[in-house]
């Protein structure tokens, strides 16, 4: 991967990479990848509370007849 860079950039990664006793390239790629995961986690993950938790549990263990209906209607039209 290539990237242009001005002056002041350039150096002030040069700067903060020397403060972690790593080279530039090594600098950029680990904070670009703590990046890219705190993104990642943002867009695929659905934070719960203890109670929301519960509910969604008790959802999947017991789900309603309402959603049990739902499932059947679905698997007879689709021959799941």
């Amino acid at each position: 991967m290539h990237v242009r860079l001005d002056a002041a950039t350039k150096r002030k990664l040069e700067r903060a990479a020397a403060y972690e006793q790593k080279s530039v390239t090594d600098f950029v790629l680990a904070n670009a990848l703590a990046a890219a995961e705190r993104v990642i986690e943002g867009r695929e993950k659905i934070p719960l509370s203890d109670a929301d938790w519960q509910v969604f549990y008790d959802a999947l263990v017991a789900p309603p007849e309402a959603l049990r209906k739902a499932v059947r209607r679905y698997r007879k039209r689709t021959g799941a």
